[in-house]
């Protein structure tokens, strides 16, 4: 092997991955989605929670919400619910000055885990 070609090709773990994904049925597919989309109406629920607003017809593996113009900013917003509710909510001017009004949640976490964070979320807000 010629070391000009250790970084040119996929790393075979990976394209054997992709191999067995493709391979996979429709039900594979639909239970995934199935998966997603239940973390998806969570991540809604804390999006609404927080009083952010959000376009439902987004998709990816995370869900984008304008904050409230009562929220001072994004950053903000991630720290009061980081230090009350213990959840982190990644604030969105990491990405550029033009995501200081937005919010980003992962659809990666396990949909029990989503379910706590609205709990503990819900529960703060409450509070107030």
């Amino acid at each position: 092997m010629d070391s000009s070609d250790i970084d040119s090709g996929m790393f075979r773990p990976l394209q054997m991955a992709a191999t067995k994904a493709l391979s996979c049925g429709q039900e594979w597919y639909d239970q995934l989605n199935e998966v997603y989309r239940n973390r998806r109406d969570i991540a809604e629920k804390i999006m609404k929670a927080l009083g952010c607003s959000y376009d439902p017809s987004q998709a990816g593996l995370f869900v984008w919400g304008k904050i409230p113009d009562s929220a001072t900013d994004a950053e903000s917003l991630a720290d009061e619910i980081l230090y009350n509710a213990h959840v982190f909510i990644t604030p969105g001017f990491i990405f550029g000055s033009r995501g200081n009004r937005y919010i980003r949640i992962s659809l990666c976490a396990p949909e029990k885990k989503m379910q706590e964070a609205l709990h503990r979320i819900e529960k703060i807000k409450s509070n107030k």
